[in-house]
């Protein structure tokens, strides 16, 4: 018998969230007449409630087998367990056996705690508690059902005793064996998918090769093991494909002409899509003495993408487009993306664009949403913008230098007053740009330069969305905030001590603002703690998400703030478009009552789905690096300690921005000890203190592109020692000059 809500669900169809907590309430299973009953739902509700729940099955959350409801991704109580792979701490690691969701999880078996002897091992399958503990999923071991079978990416390799694979993820330690009859045609230097076989508990671990995916060598190779690592969808439904093919350019009809505003879009010179396009004029009204008129314009995606389409359904369960160096796993189909919603120059183009109007100081005095069709006067790159703005127009910027980019250069300097009284965090964070050449190998790495264009961009599109947070919250519409909240009160303690530790103050007050941290940084310019101060604020912080709530956004200093200007490539900015379409009564297409209830299951998947995202490319841009540096073994670098760990240093080098480990026995003879306060690594007798942050010199010694791993040997000296090693080094010199007395 399933157990009942514990209280009555409101008038009308409950939400998708309610329909999951009562799903979890029963075992994580149950059926769709027990559903019905529990919250009363009769008549034609019920087809209603069958369109909720294929909704959930659609988006991942529950499966159906054999007319029973379960719930997927569910992450608590006893649950079945293949044991995959190790942390770097040698700590096992587990996934779900049963799980149907997005990405399954990385469980961690709770380390002395396995009281099965002999100890487990990678290949098995267990029955474990779960529980979440401080972010993260944590087993206890009740019993070991024998040998599991987990998949693993690996690339062949020969060796005397016959071909073995070396997987591409460094966290699963030693090669895998494979028998000729398990080859499937594979070949030396092939990046396959496997499936590890049980441990025999003495030699190399077995494997039998499921399917090729291609040669290691291959262009892409790289961005293809991300994808399948963290287990990106590349292909879409034919049903979403079909839908985006039959789309059509939208007419005027109801909607506001805009086409006779000069909209540019300026990207990146590499950007394969143009989803937002900015005006600016002075504001001819008397009462507003230098203040300008703004226009934001955003592709009107959600014309294209109505709640439970195909697209819809692929939206949700991709939330986002993930941008690799030589690719994009999009968000929606091509058809969409690259064409009828990218703001092409001299296209017609639906779109939702906010008018603006700011003051002399950049403050914004009012703002009127509207639903159009526009029609781009300009592409430029961030380049072409900013050589016009340096005097140097060219062909395309010549033209419009007068009427349209003054007007936006001068708009964007109000802005910036704005900004600066605003003082939102202003950390330096060095991004690097991978460029390819003909054979789609890693020609160079460079620094990207951080141009002014590209902060006037920056600036029109937070304007914009506060814009829409406000414009929602003045109607009472719900909708899902862009959330980056305060440090917590553990992190900043911490932090205080550390700062304190070099020297610089840090005072604790009652409310910590973004601008506390900005004097810090300013009183640290110039000094040799300026890099290491920007790496540890940038851990202090809280992890940006979605929610419903406004819990307001810490790092811009801002307390409304919605995602609007990418709906072609994140969802929480189609359920802001959708949310202000309702809104303002403009067309059938917003936000659905359904949507509305589950915008915080909304605001946490979307979030989730974003760090996968950020994951994958991560894991792509450390390959492509050690792909590059491979053939410079030997060289010397300079670099930054950027990272402190209990087995080592990571490195960051100052010319790519690729991390590597110095281990820590190679740090010499003496006991280093881990002080996580001060972020430092500290020698027991010499007192050699290697802190985050400090210059360092460093010369490769090993660069793995199958796993990204690069491996540094360190050159330079320590930047200082402890307090209490010169203690004891100034004892020593004082017993020798007294033994020469």
């Amino acid at each position: 018998m399933a157990k009942q809500p514990k209280a009555k669900a409101p008038s009308g169809l409950p939400s998708k969230a309610d329909i999951l907590k009562f799903i979890n309430e029963n075992d994580g299973h149950t059926s769709r007449r027990d559903i019905a009953r529990a919250f009363n739902i009769k008549g034609d509700d019920r087809i209603e409630l069958k369109r909720l729940l294929r909704d959930l099955t659609d988006e991942g959350a529950i499966d159906k087998p054999k007319g029973k409801i379960e719930q997927l991704g569910r992450v608590s109580g006893t649950m079945v367990l293949d044991v995959t792979d190790t942390d770097m701490d040698g700590d096992l690691i587990a996934t779900p056996v049963s799980w149907k969701g997005e990405a399954p999880p990385r469980i961690r078996l709770a380390p002395g705690r396995v009281l099965i002897k002999p100890a487990l091992g990678v290949g098995e399958r267990v029955l474990a508690r779960v529980r979440e503990e401080d972010g993260e999923y944590i087993a206890v071991v009740e019993k070991r059902l024998g040998a599991s079978a987990h998949e693993i990416l690996g690339v062949v390799k020969r060796s005397r005793e016959g071909p073995r694979i070396e997987p591409v993820d460094r966290r699963v330690r030693g090669e895998l064996q494979v028998a000729l009859s398990d080859l499937k045609g594979a070949e030396v230097g092939d990046l396959v998918l496997c499936t590890v076989l049980p441990d025999r508990g003495h030699g190399p671990r077995r494997a039998r090769i499921k399917d090729r995916l291609g040669n290691m060598e291959a262009p892409q190779a790289i961005s293809l093991i991300a994808i399948h690592s963290h287990h990106l969808p590349v292909t879409f439904p034919e049903s979403a494909t079909d839908e985006a093919e039959a789309a059509k350019p939208v007419q005027l009809g109801a909607r506001e002409d805009l086409r006779r505003i000069p909209l540019i879009t300026i990207d990146p010179e590499d950007a394969r899509d143009h989803d937002d396009a900015v005006y600016a004029e002075p504001d001819t009204d008397a009462r507003n003495p230098g203040g300008f008129i703004l226009w934001v314009a955003i592709a009107d995606v959600a014309h294209y993408v109505t709640p439970g389409s195909a697209l819809d359904r692929a939206a949700v369960r991709r939330g986002n487009s993930v941008y690799f160096p030589d690719r994009v796993v999009p968000m929606l189909p091509e058809a969409l993306s690259a064409d009828l919603c990218s703001l092409r120059q001299g296209e017609d183009r639906a779109c939702l664009a906010i008018r603006i109007i700011v003051d002399a100081n950049g403050e914004k005095k009012g703002a009127r949403l509207v639903r159009g069709l526009m029609k781009s006067a300009a592409r430029l790159s961030y380049a072409q913008a900013q050589a016009a703005w340096d005097g140097q127009p060219d062909d395309a910027t010549a033209p419009i230098l007068e009427p349209v980019l003054k007007p936006l250069f001068a708009a964007y300097e109000t802005l910036k007053l704005a900004r600066e009284k605003r003082s939102p965090l202003d950390l330096d964070l060095p991004e690097h740009r991978i460029a390819f050449g003909p054979d789609g190998k890693v020609a160079s790495v460079k620094r990207r330069e951080r141009l002014e264009t590209m902060r006037l961009i920056e600036e029109f599109m937070i304007l914009a969305n506060v814009a829409a947070a406000e414009l929602l919250e003045a109607r009472r519409t719900p909708l899902l905030y862009r959330v980056h909240e305060s440090p917590d009160s553990e992190k900043l303690r911490a932090f205080q001590q550390f700062v304190e530790s070099l020297g610089f103050k840090f005072p604790l007050g009652e409310n910590i603002r973004s601008r506390n941290f900005n004097r810090l940084i300013a009183a640290a310019r110039g000094t040799d703690f300026e890099q290491m101060l920007h790496e540890v604020i940038l851990r202090t912080q809280s992890q940006a998400r979605y929610a419903p709530e406004r819990l307001g956004h810490f790092g811009l200093s801002l307390r409304s703030y919605a995602h609007f200007t990418s709906p072609i490539r994140r969802y929480a900015d189609l359920i802001v478009h959708r949310a202000l379409i309702k809104a303002y009564n403009l067309g059938e297409d917003g936000l659905t009552d359904a949507e509305a209830k589950s915008l915080g299951e909304i605001g946490e998947q979307v979030s989730n789905l974003e760090r996968r995202g950020m994951a994958a490319e991560r894991d792509a841009t450390d390959r492509y690096l050690a792909a590059y540096l491979s053939d410079r073994i030997g060289a010397e670098f300079h670099g930054r300690i950027s990272g402190v760990t209990r087995f080592g240093l990571f490195v960051r080098l100052s010319e790519t921005g690729a991390d590597g480990i110095i281990p820590i026995r190679s740090l010499g003879n003496d006991y280093f000890f881990h002080d996580e306060r001060s972020h430092a690594l500290i020698g027991e007798v010499t007192g050699a203190t290697y802190r985050l942050g400090e210059p360092v010199e460093v010369r490769l010694i090993e660069a793995a592109p199958i796993t990204g791993g690069l491996v540094f040997e360190l050159l330079s000296e320590p930047a200082s020692f402890s307090k209490h090693a010169k203690a004891r080094k100034g004892a020593r010199a004082a017993k020798r000059r007294n033994s020469r007395k």
